[in-house]
């Protein structure tokens, strides 16, 4: 079992920054992929950015110059970076990781319980 312990969210005024981290502890072997979403009030759950194990990253179009995501895998964690923070990107960021617990075993997807990300105007 996987577990995801994120950080750093918080009331920010806009133009402002902030650092997400999220970092995955227990039983792994690998982790492949990471992820964040957000999920503001009224609205589905949408991805933000990615990366994966080969530090790939892809991001949604709307932060794109703005968030950076980077990961550490001797820490086995998770960076957001957010800068130029706007009103719209208030929400509820939720960390997400595949992860395999075994040399051969199936990868699974694992969330985190979310942290706030207030900003305002």
């Amino acid at each position: 079992q996987v577990q995801l312990m994120e950080s750093g969210g918080g009331l920010v005024q806009a133009g402002g920054s902030l650092r997400l981290s999220c970092a995955a502890s227990g039983s792994m072997f690998s982790i492949n992929h990471m992820a964040w979403y957000r999920q503001a009030p009224g609205n589905s759950r949408e991805f933000v950015a990615s990366i994966t194990s080969g530090e790939s990253t892809n991001y949604v179009d709307s932060v794109k110059g703005r968030f950076t995501i980077s990961r550490d895998n001797a820490k086995n964690t998770v960076y957001l970076q957010m800068n130029s923070l706007k009103s719209e990107d208030t929400a509820v960021y939720y960390c997400y990781v595949i992860a395999s617990t075994t040399a051969r075993g199936p990868a699974y997807q694992y969330w985190g319980q979310g942290t706030q990300v207030t900003v305002s105007s």
